[in-house]
């Protein structure tokens, strides 16, 4: 299974999901239990054919299974199932999902797939008391199929968590404005919100925290109606908002050009950041006229760019 164009207009507030799941081995006979899972299509490079790899002894991470050649490129494999605490069954013919994002390429191991879907963020259950008492933090919410739910994973969250040392790389950033700025972040994960926070704190910035893109626009609104009854500009209280892209409810992209399209709101620069943003996506943030993209790898850049655009705006 190859990686198909996504052809979702952007602004809409859709995407697209891979439902794939795992087996969970049981000690009673008969079928094992099965967890579904899903994953945004735009990380998908393609699907292959597991070749049955086992753990090493000398694996820094228990769910680390090594690596193995795919065309041109070594391909590190990590098992989803010892990640997520799950035992799972072990199959003759299992699946590697082949993702790309954030600047690496690494393939996840899950029992099968199952289909594409296309949804809305709005779509998306939030997580709520049941996930977040979960023993990972790397789900960003539920989708609700009738009969079964699928969980959506935070696949970055996964990669972070294994690789440490490049999160926190990822997030230093020397740049202190010379003036006090506030802005709006957007993001549904607590430990992407808890570090922009720290990030454009030590760089001056005043900071209003929302869980998701529809929670940002809310607010946004209830400030253009403040501006209005003061008879006042809407850059007098925001100087600019910080948006993830992948969110419930609303996304990144529809956040942005809700705001772009407004005339009392159209004013705010807005930085849009996913580790989806490719030199190929790029132009998916551009249509709905965000101001600026940073690729995850990149996010020590925030502050100094969130200044820079700032100043652009003043002038």
């Amino acid at each position: 299974m190859g990686k198909q164009e996504i052809l979702l207009e952007t602004g809409t507030n859709e995407f697209e999901m891979l439902e794939f799941f795992i087996d969970e081995a049981t000690t009673k006979e008969g079928d094992p239990e099965r967890g579904f899972f899903g994953m945004n299509v735009a990380k998908v490079v393609e699907v292959i054919e597991s070749p049955n790899l086992e753990t090493r002894d000398y694996a820094v991470n228990p769910s680390f299974l090594g690596t193995i050649p795919l065309r041109d490129q070594v391909l590190p494999v990590i098992d989803l199932s010892v990640w997520l605490g799950i035992k799972r069954k072990k199959h003759d013919h299992e699946n590697i999902v082949v993702t790309q994002f954030s600047n690496t390429i690494q393939g996840f191991l899950v029992s099968g797939v199952v289909e594409i879907h296309r949804l809305t963020w709005k779509e998306l259950i939030p997580p709520g008391k049941f996930i977040r008492h979960m023993n990972t933090k790397s789900i960003i919410g539920m989708v609700d199929l009738g009969n079964y739910f699928i969980q959506l994973l935070d696949l970055e969250h996964i990669v972070s968590d294994l690789n440490p040392r490049l999160a926190e790389e990822t997030w230093k950033t020397s740049v202190v404005s010379s003036k006090s700025h506030k802005a709006l972040v957007a993001d549904d994960s607590p430990t992407i919100r808890k570090m922009l926070e720290k990030n454009l704190t030590a760089a001056n910035f005043q900071t209003i925290i929302v869980d998701n893109g529809e929670e940002a626009y809310r607010y946004l609104l209830d400030l253009k109606e403040q501006a209005s009854a003061e008879n006042k500009g809407i850059k007098e209280y925001l100087d600019i908002v910080i948006s993830d892209i992948e969110m419930p409810l609303l996304d990144g992209f529809t956040l942005t050009r809700n705001i772009k399209e407004d005339p009392a709101l159209q004013k705010l620069p807005v930085i849009l950041y996913s580790s989806i943003i490719t030199d190929e996506l790029r132009h998916k943030g551009e249509s709905v006229k965000a101001d600026f993209q940073v690729a995850k790898p990149d996010m020590n850049k925030m502050a100094e760019t969130a200044i820079e655009l700032i100043e652009k705006y003043q002038n």
